[in-house]
Order: structure tokens, then C-alpha cells, then sequence
């Protein structure tokens, strides 16, 4: 196996949250709070996690420039030279592309690994296991390699990436294709067939490759970020992203990985997961009390209740008799009730709407 020294993590913790409204608000998303009462935010505990497997000094963080303070309040051993502040959200595509190409500036034979902050692992040991055979498979071979995991129910709103041609790396599959959030129907069918698996968002490939992916897939732009190989000053770096960033796509990684490329692979892993994102996923993967809810660091008095997910904020108690099947969350100034269900569209409307009528202050 490499070096450890030539490993590296990107944790991206720039989003907004918006479907864990309203206890993840615009002005403190949810990677910026302590959700479970751990004494640990999801970004901590992301850092916490990935410093197990990685050096601490070769941890990236990229933020924007509205929650740099809370990365630095947050993660204060983490170096300034290690923060990358977007001057504007272009989703993730981008974000790693830059990181990248910083990385490459520092190690020209990195590998390294990107995580979002908003997911679950159960079984440490087994996800610090299949990190490290991913960063020495991609050590050894130029490829965009993704972390998947078998389905454990029929859940529309993850994305489901179809298993292809093995390698001859046991565990580690061509991706044939890729389906974002279908209709709990097709989930189901895929589940059933065997033949899918969950995409983690979590992404593995040497910087070398990385540059010529990004060069492949944001073909179109006039200046790529793959120029900034070489700037050497920071305020050179920052100037240049501050000019161009504008102006690049906003891409997702997946998208670019798993529908603008033919070189993606996934591995198969065994370690529990579960995306954070939403509470329809965070109701199915957290453990249920008494009549089937779950309660999220709250005080509350339950009657006759059963299939809800409630999280109050602290100094509250919730007194809830009869419901049956909805999220109660609270947080600030807000209060949302709604049927559980796949709430996600729900809740995006509903912080449009709030948005419009009250102001952007309550969302």
C-alpha cells in the first residue's frame, strides 16, 4: 500500500441544508450544528472520522464565504492554507476540481477522497477499511471511483448506480448506470434485483487523473481551474478563483461522474450508512422508541402517537397526542408539522413559499 503521507480528504460542508428545514436554516445550515446532541457537529464529527484515516494536516475543507467562520470556529486546528472559500456556490464538481488542483500543487502523487458532511457511518472500522483499498486501488489506476452500498429498503430518494463489469479487485464493479431518486417503484425493483447499489456521494481518484477528468468534463470554459497548477501565492489563487469560479457550471459530482463520464467504478462496501439529508432518511435509519417514532434530542410527552420523527430545540418540551406519520420540527422562529412521507419537494416549497411571504429571515 502507498505512503499515508500522499492521502488526502476534501470534505465539502458548503450547502444550505434546505431539506432539514427549519432546524437547518440559511444562516446556520445543518453541517454547522450538533443535530444529535453528541457535543459534536456533523462537520466535527466528519473531520473526527476522516482523521482516523488520513493525516489532520492533509484534510480540506471548502466552504463558502457566508460559513467560513463557522469551519474556523468549528474546526480551529484545521490551517487556513487547507480552507478553500468559494466565492460563489457552483455545487460540488467544481469545489473539487480547485481542490485538486491545490492538492496536486502540494503531492503530485496524491490520491484522495471526498465526503460530504451530511451522512451516518455504523461500523468505523469496516468504512476506514474500505477507504484505504480505495486509495491504494486509485493509486494504481486512473478511474473515478465511488462508494456504494447494497439497499436496505426501497428508498426514492437516494441515487441508485447499477453494478457493472468486475475487476479484478474483489468488491469493485464498472458502474453500468446510474438512477437519481426514482419512484419508490423502481427502487424497489432495483433493490429486488440485486443489481444496485446506494450512492454515498463519497469519491476516490489520484489528483493526476482528477485534472484530466475535469478537463474532459468542463471542456467548455475558457479558464480552467487546472490553470491554477500554476499559481504558487495564495492571493494569486484567490484572485483567479475570485475572476473565474463565476463562471463555471453548477455540477454536481455525480452528475459529472456518473453521466458525463464511461471511467466510473464503484465498490462494494459493508459498513452502515445512511445520507442525513432528509427527514424521511434520518426517520428510516435511526432507531425507533415506543410507537414506532423517533425522538432527536428532545423532551417530549407522547399519547397515542406513533410513525413521526420530532426534534425540538433545547428548553422546549413537546406535548403531542394523536398523530400519527409526520415531522415536527422547531427551531428558532419556526415551527413546521408536516406528513412525513417523502417530504423532500414538500419542504422545498414550503421554504419558497416562507421566502416569499415572511422573508428570507425565516429560511
Amino acid at each position: 500500500m502507498e505512503k499515508q503521507s500522499e492521502n488526502y480528504c476534501v470534505i465539502l460542508a458548503g450547502g444550505r441544508g434546505k431539506r432539514l428545514w427549519p432546524s437547518s436554516r440559511k444562516e446556520r445550515p445543518k453541517q454547522f450544528v450538533d443535530f444529535f446532541g453528541t457535543g459534536r457537529t456533523q462537520l466535527q464529527s466528519t473531520f473526527d472520522c476522516m482523521s482516523r484515516i488520513v493525516p489532520q494536516e492533509n484534510i480540506l475543507v471548502c466552504t463558502s464565504e457566508e460559513y467560513q467562520h463557522f469551519v474556523r470556529e468549528q474546526l480551529p486546528e484545521v490551517d487556513v492554507s487547507n480552507l478553500l472559500i468559494e466565492p460563489v456556490n457552483r455545487n460540488t464538481a467544481p469545489s473539487v476540481a480547485w481542490a485538486g488542483v491545490r492538492i496536486h500543487r502540494r503531492c503530485e502523487g496524491a490520491r484522495l477522497i471526498v465526503v460530504p458532511t451530511d451522512q451516518f457511518i455504523v461500523g468505523e472500522e469496516a468504512f476506514c477499511e474500505c477507504v484505504r483499498r480505495g486509495l491504494d486501488f486509485v493509486g494504481k489506476n486512473d478511474i473515478i471511483l465511488t462508494m456504494g452500498i447494497r439497499p436496505s429498503r426501497p428508498e426514492p430518494g437516494y441515487g441508485y448506480i447499477q453494478i457493472g463489469e468486475p475487476t479484478l479487485t474483489s468488491g469493485i464493479s464498472k458502474v453500468q448506470s446510474f438512477t437519481e431518486k426514482p419512484e419508490r417503484d423502481f427502487a424497489r425493483i432495483f433493490m429486488e434485483s440485486g443489481e444496485f447499489l446506494w450512492n454515498t456521494g463519497m469519491f476516490i481518484a489520484n489528483v493526476h487523473y482528477l485534472r484530466q477528468f475535469f478537463a474532459q468534463v468542463i471542456k467548455d470554459m475558457p479558464y480552467r481551474l487546472a490553470q491554477l497548477i500554476d499559481v504558487h501565492s495564495p492571493e494569486e489563487e484567490m484572485a483567479f478563483v475570485r475572476a473565474h469560479f463565476p463562471a463555471y457550471p453548477n455540477l454536481s459530482m455525480d452528475k459529472a461522474t456518473f453521466e458525463m463520464s464511461d471511467n466510473a467504478f464503484v465498490m462494494r462496501c459493508n459498513f452502515g450508512w445512511a445520507d442525513l439529508g432528509t427527514w424521511h432518511s434520518i426517520y428510516e435509519f435511526m432507531q425507533h422508541q415506543n410507537g414506532d417514532n423517533v425522538v432527536i434530542d428532545s423532551e417530549v410527552l407522547l399519547e397515542n402517537c406513533s410513525g413521526n420523527i420530532i426534534k425540538l430545540p433545547k428548553g422546549h418540551i413537546g406535548v403531542i397526542n394523536g398523530l400519527e406519520g409526520y415531522i415536527v420540527a422547531e427551531q428558532g422562529d419556526v415551527l413546521l408539522i408536516c406528513k412525513k412521507g417523502d417530504s423532500s419537494a414538500l419542504i422545498r416549497k414550503y421554504v419558497g413559499e416562507v421566502g416569499i411571504r415572511y422573508g428570507e429571515q425565516y429560511i
